[in-house]
């Protein structure tokens, strides 16, 4: 690897630029009209114009990307997450063009990228999956029947979804006829596919993922991560190890993961997704994300490892610098993401220019932001600002060092997701680790609820 293009913007461009540049590798930053005078651009080594502001003429022009890795002779492309991280055709077009695209094959990719696919492909494995249809459904004739055997309340999901978009919760067998044409109308805009398939809803369900890491040969899984404070199924804080998970659990939950992950040959860093169930101990599979994941950092912390340096390394053939029996997690982690949101305001993002930004500082804590003090936000990207990331020697003690850690944070300029972030991590259910994936939603209707009266 002599030269690596970061085919990303934002703090995972900057992320993987200095993993880059600690093992001696030159990197190629591409930016947008936007992001002229973005932090990544300034980092890297040399940097490369893409076209206009709006994503899909920049950051998800795969022409543009690979002129850009001509033009400056660079062999290897790292796509970071989001935007061309998960597609096949683009992986492939890079082998094509002899470029060393850091990630899994597009064979995998495709694969998992699909969700009634990588559905089949547990079931094959003997992976327990949320019981519901096996192949794209049809029409809503097809979906009414699979209903039948399935029961309500439902999700409907866009097979080539991704971000908690393209799902909708049907609750009558007189919603679902409408909901499915809706659901394939809104998956074929998004994501241009319009396949759906259907699946049990389980109530008080926790959103827990594995961490894997393979070779293609085998596979070692770094433990796993509780992603199941989110808002609109988009994640808002994240931690490491999953709290109140008992040992036989977490032990069946990491054997899945790597068995799934062998059953495809898997390479580089992935997350194998699962909703558990605390009423009953079950987990069930639910997606394969074939990246590096945003949340990444927390198992960083409790396992000691660089997993972008180890995406690298893997890239150039180098074997894994660790084996199963070398990874034994120590404390807990904690990440809080910090959006340019007003969550007074229902969320709406809130571009602008940041006119003071003091961030935490102290023993435990990690930042990773694109941003400074006279920055823009742009409007045409994603909202995230920043992540603090804090490590303790056990999960009471990390809690306590984000809630002080939050205390420091002080951000002007725009609206931010930190006020709620705080309020969040002070609540008995995040204290107690007693939180499934609703909680905040329901929260957030209490407090407006409470506001009103």
């Amino acid at each position: 690897m002599k030269k690596l293009l970061v085919a990303n913007r934002g703090e995972i461009a900057l992320r993987i630029i200095r993993a880059a540049e600690e093992l001696g590798i030159p990197t190629v930053a591409v930016y947008s009209d936007a992001d002229e005078q973005a932090r990544h651009v300034s980092v890297a080594t040399e940097a490369v114009h893409i076209g206009p502001a709006p994503a899909a003429q920049s950051y998800l022009n795969t022409d543009a990307i690979l002129l850009a890795a001509k033009r400056s002779k660079a062999d290897s492309l790292h796509p970071g997450y989001g935007f061309l991280s998960e597609n096949a055709d683009f992986a492939r077009r890079c082998e094509a063009e002899g470029i060393c695209f850091v990630g899994p094959s597009p064979s995998a990719i495709s694969l998992m990228g699909d969700k009634a696919a990588a559905r089949d492909t547990a079931a094959a494995a003997g992976i327990p999956i949320v019981p519901g249809t096996l192949n794209g459904i049809e029409s809503p004739s097809d979906a009414e029947e699979a209903a039948n055997q399935i029961g309500f309340p439902l999700l409907i999901k866009a097979a080539a979804g991704g971000g908690g978009r393209g799902i909708r919760i049907v609750n009558t067998m007189g919603e679902l006829a409408g909901q499915v044409v809706a659901a394939q109308t809104e998956a074929r805009a998004s994501f241009g596919d319009d396949t759906v398939y259907l699946e049990r809803f389980i109530a008080g369900a926790r959103h827990v993922e594995v961490q894997v890491f393979g070779d293609g040969h085998q596979t070692v899984h770094l433990f796993e991560r509780e992603c199941s404070l989110q808002r609109r199924r988009q994640k808002l804080i994240e931690e490491a190890l999953a709290p109140n998970l008992l040992p036989d659990v977490r032990s069946g939950l990491t054997a899945a993961a790597v068995t799934l992950s062998d059953a495809v040959d898997y390479e580089g860093a992935g997350t194998v997704e699962f909703l558990f169930d605390p009423a009953t101990n079950e987990f069930f599979f639910i997606e394969m994300n074939t990246r590096i994941q945003v949340e990444h950092p927390v198992t960083e912390f409790i396992c000691g490892l660089d997993l972008v340096r180890e995406q690298l390394r893997q890239a150039q053939g180098l074997p894994l610098s660790f084996s199963q029996s070398d990874v034994q997690p120590r404390g807990a982690s904690i990440e809080m993401r910090i959006n340019a949101e007003d969550p007074a305001n229902n969320f709406m993002p809130s571009p602008g220019t940041i006119t003071d930004f003091e961030l935490p500082l102290g023993p435990g804590v990690r930042i990773s932001t694109p941003v400074k003090a006279g920055s823009q936000v742009s409007p045409f990207y994603d909202s995230l600002i920043a992540k603090i990331i804090v490590w303790d020697v056990d999960r009471m003690a990390a809690l306590s060092r984000a809630r002080r850690a939050m205390r420091e944070l002080h951000i002007k300029g725009v609206k931010t997701t930190a006020g709620l972030i705080s309020a969040l991590l002070s609540t008995d259910e995040v204290k107690t680790g007693r939180y499934d994936t609703g909680f905040v939603e329901r929260w957030l209707g209490a407090q407006e609820k409470g506001s009103d009266q």
